[in-house]
């Protein structure tokens, strides 16, 4: 049976996973959404995320959320997009839309010169580097892309 047709806890469907387990989630703003994409990844990477989410909550009190191209999105109303994960097979990609601006610099880069991101992989989270990340990136000006 696919995700989308197992019933989950008191009969409701379970998001499909797409590839890498991805959760498939509805664009969405608001807590909601987010906390759906979260409940619905797989494995060890839900507890991950269950941190990163409060991570984020406790290091940015007022931070906005939403869900977009099946990845949570969190910034700062007025001010843009700050962060953004995604699930992939063995690893979830945090990205810094500025994360060239970050000290010390997350540790991947592409195209986009003002991006970074880390891979985090099962056992291998550092949670006193990413708060760090976090709250630095949240008073730079975000990416507003959508």
């Amino acid at each position: 049976m696919s995700g989308a047709d197992s019933p989950g806890e008191g009969g409701a469907r379970q998001p499909v996973l797409l590839s890498g387990g991805n959760p498939q989630i509805a664009k969405g703003d608001g807590d909601a959404p987010v906390q759906a994409y979260i409940a619905a990844m797989p494995g060890w990477k839900r507890e991950f995320g269950e941190r990163l989410d409060a991570l984020i909550t406790r290091e940015v009190p007022h931070v906005r959320k939403a869900v977009r191209w099946n990845s949570p999105f969190y910034g700062i109303e007025g001010q843009g997009w700050f962060l953004s994960f995604h699930v992939f097979t063995r690893y979830v990609k945090v990205t810094f839309f500025r994360g060239a601006r970050l000290q010390p610099l997350p540790p991947g880069k592409g195209k986009d010169e003002d991006a970074r991101w880390i891979d985090i992989h099962e056992d291998r989270f550092e949670e006193a580097e990413m708060a760090a990340w976090v709250r630095q990136a949240a008073v730079l000006p975000g990416w507003a892309g959508f």
